[in-house]
């Protein structure tokens, strides 16, 4: 088994990776592997994607981060701008924990051009991590190709001093580049010289080796370049694919304790993510009652309110009951209340709220707190349909305020319960047919006119939202006779097929806010999308993740009624 960096959509910038999960999945498989880890730079976007997958492949996951170290994280000066890579791998759930502090904060605290973390920082949150001295890029390397011999034995004492001398590895590389071949035997003879574990490793930023030229476009629309022009950024070489074990055993023949040390550390990483366990928050109740009795007086209330003339045999009662029954059986009394709370806050300060749609609205309880404001029993709307024993997945209450005062309400939910157990969510924008093409012909350094006759003629409109460039040279036969005849726009759409669908930007989520018990780092990596705080993955792991996420919406239309 070969240990191998996995840059999957690395980079706060989303274009440095290009290895895709399930091709991977089946790469790592072709090759006999029985483990992989995943080593973004900098994030975690990936990282429960890649678990589930590798899990379900019967591979062994390896969470880890290729992280920014600087000296001082919170020195944002041009004095300050350096930073280097550190590979830090999870050995246990502890050590998960401690990883999703450290991407955090540095984009919380550190960030300046990228999100940086620090020794005194890393210091606090070691436990449980395994370290790797990383590549070129790593504090180690860099001191050893100064020639400052001394500087790079106390930074390794230094390490190890942090992580524990058995948690410290010297990192070797080999991908053919020149500092490579100088720093390696002296990365070697340190590691001899001090009794320090060698690893061999391979950084991979594709599956095979004949996708480094889709790497250097992916690399060029990155940097707004073009693939002719000499002064772009570039990879010294195409040596950065997923290799085999045989592979790697000839590349470090004189080392070959370092490619067997890649096992003994797959063997110590052991996470374990715990999906479908639900972990609501909990809402603040007056002294002297229970979640569940504040719940049953409110709805009560409510309920008098609405339907002032039945009597407690009628069906509005025996509705009300048999829903509280369920909501408190299920575990979801805090909810309703926080749903309500907020609702009721917006209503409190003139913020104009949706009447209430989708499955929520066939719920009694919802209706007699005023979360919604049709009768579910006047237009025979099922409970069942929101909420009910069979239902795996959680309820979901999709709550219209005011566009221009949507925010006020995400205000009064950080003062709540606290700003640490309250973010937005991140979503990616992704390489669609007509875009990959733009932005690949940009690359090749086409013409706009030559790139726009290809591009047009992919099939656009409602009914071909998500068409891939597969279907779309079937679908125009136009595309493909010029797919066939003219090997220009062959290589534009055959590189634009390659990297089509992958993440190119990460924005936020227009509507997804997610309230945790304790602090949301505890639970999810924190990344900061402008000013604005985001968890890490998106909305459909949350879910997977059992935290509560609510859609707060805004609407145009609200605002105009409430102009109006």
């Amino acid at each position: 088994m070969s240990f191998t960096h996995l840059h999957l959509h690395t980079e706060y910038s989303l274009l440095d990776g290009a290895c895709r999960i399930p091709k991977l999945v089946e790469r790592i498989k072709a090759l006999g592997m029985t483990s992989c880890a995943i080593t973004d730079h900098g994030v975690m976007y990936g990282c429960i994607d890649f678990y589930s997958a590798m899990k379900d492949a019967g591979i062994k996951p390896i969470i880890g981060c290729e992280v920014y170290v600087c000296r001082d994280r919170l020195d944002k000066s041009a004095a300050n701008r350096e930073y280097s890579h550190l590979i830090l791998l999870c050995e246990n759930n502890t050590g998960y924990q401690n990883l999703m502090k450290l991407v955090s904060e540095g984009f919380l605290t550190g960030y300046y051009y990228r999100p940086r973390i620090d020794y005194n920082l890393i210091r606090q949150h070691s436990e449980g991590l395994i370290c790797l001295s990383a590549c070129l890029s790593g504090d180690l390397p860099k001191l050893l190709l100064q020639g400052r011999y001394d500087d790079a034995e106390a930074y390794v004492r230094e390490m190890q001093d942090i992580f524990g001398e058995k948690n410290f590895y010297v990192e070797i590389m080999d991908h053919s580049i020149r500092e490579e071949k100088i720093v390696m035997p002296r990365l070697i003879s340190l590691a001899r010289e001090m009794n320090v574990p060698l690893v061999a490793t391979n950084d991979c930023h594709y599956l095979e080796e004949k996708d480094a030229d889709a790497q250097e476009v992916l690399l060029c629309i990155q940097t707004g370049k073009t693939l002719d022009d000499a002064n772009r950024m570039r990879m010294d070489t195409r040596q950065l694919y997923v290799k085999s074990e045989d592979e790697m055993r000839a590349l470090f023949a004189a080392c070959p304790d370092a490619v067997d040390r890649t096992q003994e550390i797959a063997d110590r990483c052991n996470v374990e993510f715990e999906f479908g366990v639900t972990r609501l928050p909990h809402y603040p109740v007056p002294e002297g009652e229970t979640a569940l009795s504040m719940l049953t007086r409110l709805t009560h209330e409510g309920l008098r309110e609405r339907y002032p003339d039945a009597k407690e045999t009628d069906e509005p009662w025996q509705r009300l009951n048999y829903e509280l029954n369920v909501i408190s059986s299920m575990g979801y009394v805090d909810y309703f209340l926080i749903v309500w709370d907020f609702i009721r806050y917006a209503k409190s300060q003139g913020i104009m709220v949706g009447p209430g749609r989708g499955s929520g609205a066939g719920s009694i309880v919802a209706y007699s707190l005023g979360i919604t404001m049709l009768d579910p029993l006047k237009y025979q709307l099922l409970f069942e349909r929101f909420l009910n024993p069979e239902r795996v997945s959680m309820p979901d209450f999709d709550v219209d305020f005011c566009y221009e005062r949507r925010q006020e309400v995400i205000d009064y939910v950080n003062r709540k319960y606290g700003a640490d157990h309250v973010a937005q969510i991140v979503t990616f924008g992704t390489m669609a047919a007509r875009a990959a093409i733009r932005d690949v012909g940009r690359a090749l350094n086409m013409t706009y006119a030559e790139v726009d006759v290809v591009a047009k003629l992919v099939p656009a409109g409602p009914g071909a939202l998500h068409i891939t460039l597969q279907e779309a040279l079937k679908l125009s036969k136009q595309l493909a006779d010029m797919y066939r005849e003219e090997p220009k726009v062959k290589k534009l759409i055959d590189t634009a097929m390659a990297l089509e669908g992958m993440p190119r930007h990460a924005s936020t989520h227009a509507a997804g806010v997610v309230i945790t018990k304790r602090p949301v780092v505890d639970y999810v990596p924190l990344a900061r999308n402008d000013d604005t705080i985001v968890c890490q993955y998106v909305m459909t792991t949350l879910e997977e993740l059992g935290l509560l996420k609510m859609d707060f919406l805004g609407l145009r239309n609200l605002t105009v009624i409430a102009d109006a």
